[in-house]
């Protein structure tokens, strides 16, 4: 015998046959959908569900600021780490090309500007961290 398929969705092991109704005031409605949109989750069923039987949700609230803030200092820093690296062949190519009185003026001018880049550093180390302690760590406490 020849089985025919009908086709369409497999039928599910565990159908969700029970359906619930509740109602809501303006104010609790707006709350409960803020809960749901920093769920993550992607249905306000599974959102109940998960709220009814104490499922842990996780909340998270991303600041565009603070990440856009830290994706530009993230850039700083591999342009630091991309001066140290030019650094260290201007003074190979120095010492193998030039003799020692040219050498030696060459790197002193820079001296001179690795010393004002070291200065911009701990202006952007302080920058940083009364940014972190006065933005990002007050809005913990929120």
């Amino acid at each position: 015998m020849v089985q025919i398929h009908k086709g369409g969705r497999n039928p599910k092991l565990n159908k969700a046959l029970h359906r619930y109704v509740f109602r809501l005031t303006d104010q609790e409605n707006a709350r409960f959908l803020s809960l749901f949109e920093d769920s993550g989750l992607d249905t306000k069923a599974k959102f109940i569900v998960a709220l009814l039987f104490e499922r842990q949700i996780k909340s998270i609230k991303i600041d565009a600021g603070a990440m856009e803030y830290c994706t530009k200092l993230s850039r700083l820093f591999a342009q630091f780490r991309a001066i140290g690296v030019n650094y260290n062949q201007i003074v190979k190519i120095l010492h193998t090309t030039f003799g020692d009185k040219k050498t030696v003026f060459y790197i002193g001018k820079l001296e001179k500007q690795t010393l004002e880049l070291a200065d911009l550093c701990k202006d952007i180390l302080i920058l940083s961290k009364q940014f972190e302690s006065e933005y990002l760590l007050n809005k913990e406490k929120l």
